[in-house]
């Protein structure tokens, strides 16, 4: 019995998360910094890439994701962090959410509009992401081009770089987890106007997307609104 016993204790004690990532940081972009020699990516945001430039309220260019690697230098400052493993993506970055005391900085990076929550793979920041949409801050007060979108035309003809994109996306929702796919057509008209279609409705079927021109598929129509696509009108 006694055997038995100390089998059934060793066999059911829980598996260990992760540790703690623990230390003074070093920013490489947005949402990249260095700990002791660990490279760690932020769970749940994506911010502009450093030669990515946005458009201001005033419609002026400016280095964006220049700008969101200075703002999470300077608020992480000399403080110690703590950073909680999440996954580790196929270059051996730790993916992780970062604590700079009870602040949690990848929450803090998109609430501030220097970075939007990376709703193909987590909708934790998607509340901070509408807050920071709504009270126009950071990248929200003007335009930019999804981080994501930018890669794609930029750098890959196409096919984003990121390690992420080695990973299958989860849902956004439960409706797009139940589809299977992400089914909402984002279209750019014309005029220029850029509206999201829904399976089922009118103009879905005939609708064909150009990605060479910026159109896009979304997972829900909150990601499509997000990303400045509004429902047809009428």
């Amino acid at each position: 019995m006694r055997s038995f016993s100390f089998a059934f204790l060793l066999f059911s004690v829980p598996v260990l998360a992760a540790e703690p990532i623990t230390g003074r940081a070093s920013v490489s972009d947005g949402d990249t910094l260095i700990i002791r020699d660990t490279k760690i990516r932020l769970h749940g945001v994506d911010t502009p890439e450093s030669a990515q430039l946005c458009q201001d309220a005033a419609g002026k260019d400016y280095r964006c994701g220049q700008k969101a690697a200075l703002a999470l230098a300077d608020r992480i400052g000399d403080a110690t962090l703590s950073c909680e493993p999440r996954d580790t993506d196929r270059y051996g970055r730790t993916v992780a959410v970062c604590w700079k005391g009870s602040e949690d900085l990848n929450g803090w990076m998109v609430a501030q509009g220097y970075a939007i929550a990376y709703q193909r793979y987590s909708t934790e920041y998607l509340r901070q992401e509408l807050t920071a949409r709504a009270l126009k801050r950071g990248i929200w007060a003007g335009t930019f081009d999804p981080p994501s979108d930018w890669r794609r035309a930029k750098r890959a003809n196409g096919v984003e770089t990121r390690p992420e994109a080695a990973r299958p996306p989860v849902a956004t929702l439960k409706s797009s987890a139940a589809a299977g796919a992400c089914q909402i057509k984002g279209n750019i008209s014309a005029a220029g106007a850029k509206i999201y279609h829904l399976p089922g409705t009118r103009d879905y079927e005939r609708t064909r997307l150009n990605e060479a021109s910026g159109e896009r598929m979304f997972c829900s129509e909150v990601e499509a609104r997000a990303a400045g696509w509004r429902a047809p009108r009428g």
